[in-house]
């Protein structure tokens, strides 16, 4: 068996993962020459926000992204609340991706501020993935003035853990003969995709490394983890065979609100998801899609959150059919406390046939 694990290592590329460091807040401090060195989230408001990004400076005192402004504010009495500019932030991506292109072709952007590099066979002829991964880095300060990490290995999976290992403005190379004794090492919560709940359930099953992890069968894991087991059993192997793909599908198109107040009638919701639905028609014209599932999400006061789903028999993107769509979900069940967020999204998307069907763009009212 270990023998077929280092046999699937032999077939090893040369990736990089470039991750930003905290882009959003370092955009921000950039432009704003008196926000530098200070403690400041990227939010759409302290009282009903939830922080974007966070700079170093507000990390220090536990403020995260995905955390609600008023519990950052808690950590931090200091923090700085800035509104976020994703024009800005686009602006610079854009620039970044420029310097990516300069050493591959084989780039997969997972969002603004991170993406995958293929350079095992690269546009400078260089063979030291390490070295290539230096020289973007600074390229980029250079055109940007901000700071990028990086993490380099032999495939996607353990070059993403190693971006985080050295963060800010540093990078980690797992080189082959390493990986497997890095990954038995490795703490079992800084798997990248192994989340919070899955974690809790692995410290019940005496798993806290990976090398803990090696030890559990494939069929152990399968039994406990259903088909992600195979999945873990794998990657603490090092094997993990996803490609570096430029033209990644778009799986979902969404938009969606957090309100000021908190929503009490199914009245106001309407109104609100008549606004956010046009919205999503906006993106799904820009985006030259449409889709078949349309989903509405709920968020509660107390933070629970609840989604219902509907698929029609066609791809539709226009707001008339999307906002009769979700005031059909809305009323499928009684409202459980006052609503903080409202959100639609649509996935199973015609970018993922081979053959284009026709789009539902009607602008009539449609009987279900």
């Amino acid at each position: 068996m270990e023998s077929e694990n280092k046999s699937e290592l032999n077939t090893f590329r040369k990736i990089i993962h470039v991750d930003m460091d905290a882009f959003f807040a370092s955009v921000e401090q950039l432009d704003n020459p008196d926000l530098q060195n200070k403690p400041i989230a990227v939010s759409g408001g302290e009282k009903r926000g939830v922080i974007s990004a966070a700079s170093y400076e507000a990390r220090i005192f536990g403020v995260r992204s995905a955390m609600s402004g008023v519990l950052a504010r808690k950590l931090c009495p200091e923090l700085i609340f800035v509104p976020a500019r994703f024009d800005r932030y686009k602006e610079i991506s854009q620039k970044i991706r420029k310097v990516f292109f300069e050493y591959t072709d084989l780039v997969e952007p997972l969002s603004l501020d991170e993406a995958y590099l293929d350079v095992t066979i690269n546009k400078k002829n260089n063979p030291s993935a390490t070295l290539i991964a230096e020289e973007i880095r600074n390229k980029i300060f250079d055109k940007t003035g901000l700071r990028a990490s990086a993490g380099i290995s032999v495939n996607k999976f353990i070059a993403k853990i190693a971006s985080d290992i050295n963060k800010p403005n540093g990078q980690k190379t797992i080189p082959q003969e390493e990986v497997l004794s890095f990954l038995e090492a490795l703490p079992i919560e800084k798997f990248y995709g192994i989340g919070k709940v899955t974690r809790l359930k692995m410290f019940k099953l005496g798993i806290y490394t990976g090398k803990d992890l090696k030890l559990k069968s494939e069929e152990f894991l399968t039994e406990h983890f259903n088909k992600s087991g195979a999945y873990y059993y794998q990657i603490v192997r090092g094997i993990h065979r996803s490609k570096v793909t430029p033209n990644r599908i778009r799986k979902s198109v969404a938009a969606e609100h957090t309100f000021r107040e908190n929503l009490t009638s199914e009245v106001y919701m309407l109104e609100k998801l008549e606004k956010i639905s046009k919205e999503l028609e906006s993106r799904l014209m820009k985006s030259k899609v449409a889709g078949k599932t349309v989903t509405l999400k709920i968020k509660y006061s107390d933070f629970t959150q609840q989604t219902r789903s509907k698929t029609l028999p066609y791809y539709v993107k226009s707001q008339e059919v999307l906002l009769d769509t979700v005031e059909e979900l809305l009323f499928q069940d009684v409202m459980k406390n006052s609503v903080r967020l409202l959100g639609i999204s649509v996935t199973n998307l015609n970018t993922q046939t081979k053959k284009k069907e026709a789009v539902m763009n009607v602008q009539l009212k449609l009987e279900f």
